[in-house]
């Protein structure tokens, strides 16, 4: 070989390692902000309502000492396109009085939703149907859904569902942290009350079916989890699930669920709750200062507004003095390769659980959504991918219970 060849030759096996080296940080966040700027980015669970009633609180994120995980400035930094601002009840008692009380508490969160929207309505707009965040987005708008976590404040009545959609309501989470009248949760101390679900709570499947709400399959048990399956004609999605074979956490799915859940269509949306990510690091003296609060605070139920915020503030101080040591968006995204694995690019979506309890460490809030894109392509994924991961997944199985309710009618 002459020397002239030889160079050659060593100069394009040079161009081709130069051209496969890894990009830089800024380079690979470049590409996700280009990305992000013509694909839709849904987070199908946030708590942010929780902040609405106070009266400091500012929406529009230009208050820079709030502490709330999502507003409208940090959803444009994170390149975050819409929400679910959860209608979230706490479980209780389940009484008569106790059914009125909630109904109306719920009914409260839903005026504040749209009572922030209307104030903020230059940059924001209620989301009704699949479609309307496509068009939000393209009125330079942040697109605001409603979801309802925890069956709790239908009571025993059908007709509430109704009036909670009529009201903005697009799914419905049959239950949160203890047994309800729909359904056993998968967190339940005292353990399986229904085996699964009850006779209402096939009622409200079907009920949820014929409006075109969504089934939530977060938070219940496995049994509750199969039934829901069966029982609904549409497919069924989980607002804010990881993947248990990865984090052994009863909060998140088994493997044979993911895959049952994709066979019928449906979709899992990753959690950025730290324990549901990765298993946390023993912290007896942080276990014991908030196992004190909780007693301090009756287990932050029937609070008077005044006290409900001085035990936030003592809630965020232990935070404070015990910085829990969170996981990362590389711990999120081994969920996601795990989902894409053994169900597939399709079955997969993202629900972050913001100002409910969710944040990582290089992901604390909404303005820092786009990390969890970096790191997608970190690992090889495409855009056509990442669309699918940040909405389009969701979209299907929304529009398809659109559909089915729309038939209904015919």
């Amino acid at each position: 070989m002459n020397t002239k060849l030889s160079l050659l030759l060593t100069m394009a096996a040079l161009a081709v390692i130069i051209g496969c080296k890894p990009k830089s940080d800024a380079e690979l966040m470049a590409k996700a902000k280009k990305i992000h700027s013509h694909i839709l980015s849904i987070d199908t669970h946030t708590d942010t309502p929780f902040w609405f009633h106070r009266e400091e609180f500012d929406f529009s994120g230009e208050d820079e000492n709030n502490r709330a995980k999502v507003n409208l400035k940090k959803m444009s930094t994170g390149a975050l396109d819409a929400v679910f601002l959860a209608v979230f009840i706490g479980q209780d008692d389940r009484t008569p009085e106790m059914y009125e009380t909630v109904h109306k508490e719920a009914s409260d969160i839903f005026n504040a939703i749209h009572s922030t929207a209307n104030r903020h309505a230059d940059k924001a707009t209620i989301a009704l149907a699949s479609k309307d965040a496509y068009q939000i987005k393209k009125e330079g708008k942040k697109a605001l859904f409603i979801g309802i976590e925890n069956g709790y404040p239908i009571g025993k009545d059908l007709g509430n569902l109704s009036e909670f959609y009529n009201l903005g309501a697009r799914y419905l989470t049959l239950c949160h942290t203890r047994n309800n009248d729909i359904c056993d949760s998968s967190t339940d101390p005292e353990g399986a009350e229904h085996n699964g679900l009850s006779h209402f709570g096939y009622d409200v499947v079907r009920e949820l079916n014929r409006l075109g709400m969504l089934v939530d399959v977060s938070h219940i048990s496995d049994s509750s989890f199969y039934q829901a399956l069966r029982a609904s004609k549409v497919p069924v999605f989980a607002s804010h699930s990881n993947a248990r074979s990865v984090c052994d956490n009863p909060r998140n799915l088994t493997d044979d669920m993911i895959v049952k859940l994709a066979e019928r269509g449906g979709v899992i949306q990753v959690c950025l709750l730290s324990s549901y990510v990765k298993p946390d690091e023993p912290n007896p003296v942080r276990d014991s200062a908030y196992h004190e609060l909780f007693k301090k605070y009756n287990h932050f139920k029937d609070l008077s507004p005044e006290v409900r915020k001085e035990a936030i503030e003592a809630w965020y101080a232990i935070d404070e003095v015990f910085p829990p040591v969170l996981a990362t968006v590389s711990d999120l995204v081994d969920h996601i390769d795990h989902i894409v694995k053994i169900a597939g690019i399709d079955y997969v979506g993202i629900g972050s659980d913001f100002d409910g309890g969710g944040a990582l460490d290089d992901c604390r809030d909404a303005g820092q959504m786009i990390n969890i894109t970096v790191e997608l392509l970190k690992r090889g994924y495409s855009e056509s991918d990442i669309e699918k991961i940040w909405g389009k997944n969701f979209l299907r199985v929304f529009e398809q219970a659109e559909q089915y309710a729309q038939s209904m009618k015919q």
